[in-house]
């Protein structure tokens, strides 16, 4: 297949790309930059995708977007994550509404936040969403992909949880106060946690781009567990110990409503749609999946998965 890829860059897009490439498909990464820029193709800020930028495409993966987990929420920075998702979302599918031969399968990222604060209850593809500035902008997010429905594509939203690796992402920031032995906790500790390893992660989408499948799965490993059992985990697999509980009010502190929504929400999603599909996770449960991340190149994760 001729595959697109708009994020190709980031920490899922770089992997995904390097995949598919071993698996024999063509690749592009979407280059961002100015109109005129040499090399560019899109500049979702300014609404301009440079002409026959996605034509004879078998299937794009959307990944781009500014990092929801950077900084506080302010305002400002609440209308750079929206429009980095849904503006930009709704001109790639305007765009390709525009091509004589739109491509067949559009993926585009998508985040388990769609559900909201849950607290114990389990939570699959058919929930519906929560409450909070996160859940409205996945919401809003998907529906703006799922409008390349009309134009007769496939579309898939995989709903991502918390993607474990040491080249980014959260764990890296999880590692250091572990290392430390001040790390433990985050608030009670009792909310649940959905997590993913980047070789499960990647290898759900290499999935979704072959398989039929369509609409919402969500990308979290089946063992649910609480940001209490995790942190002991990770502190387990350093040798470390993770008794240094950090409270809710200082991370609300730091954060603000981010760490409401991002940090302390409990939100216990199962990856009911992938399974039912026939996908098989290569790091099901905790212990292992830290081992393979933490010990491991991913490299080395992704070969002993495809065996």
């Amino acid at each position: 297949m001729r595959i697109a890829i708009t994020g190709s860059t980031g920490l899922v897009g770089t992997m995904l790309r390097a995949q598919l490439e071993a698996s024999g498909h063509h690749v592009e990464g979407i280059r961002r930059g100015a109109a005129g820029e040499p090399g560019a193709q899109w500049d979702p800020a300014r609404e301009w995708i440079a002409e026959g930028t996605f034509e004879g495409c078998d299937a794009v993966v959307h990944l781009a977007g500014a990092s929801i987990g950077e900084g506080r929420w302010t305002a400002r920075r609440k209308r750079e994550l929206r429009g980095s998702r849904i503006d930009a979302t709704r001109l790639l599918v305007s765009h390709l509404a525009s091509l004589s031969s739109p491509p067949r399968t559009l993926i585009s990222a998508s985040a388990v936040g769609y559900y909201g604060d849950r607290g114990d209850d389990v939570v699959d593809e058919a929930a519906e969403p929560g409450e909070g500035f996160l859940a409205d902008l996945v919401r809003d997010w998907e529906a703006e992909a799922l409008g390349a429905e009309r134009l007769g594509i496939r579309v898939v939203t995989p709903r991502f949880g918390v993607i474990l690796s040491r080249k980014g992402g959260a764990l890296p920031r999880m590692l250091l106060p572990i290392r430390l032995g001040v790390g433990g906790p985050l608030g009670s500790g009792q909310q649940w946690m959905p997590w993913v390893t980047l070789a499960d992660t990647v290898r759900t989408l290499e999935f979704a781009l072959i398989q039929d499948v369509e609409g919402a799965l969500n990308v979290v490993a089946p063992a649910t567990t609480r940001n209490s059992d995790f942190m002991q985990a990770l502190a387990r697999a350093l040798h470390r110990p993770a008794i240094l509980p950090t409270p809710g009010f200082a991370l609300r502190l730091m954060l603000g409503q981010a760490a409401d929504e991002l940090l302390l929400a409990s939100t216990r999603a199962v990856p009911a749609r992938p399974i039912e599909a026939g996908f098989e996770f290569a790091h099901p449960t905790l212990g292992p999946a830290l081992d393979a991340v933490l010990r491991h190149s991913i490299a080395g994760s992704m070969e002993a998965a495809s065996a």
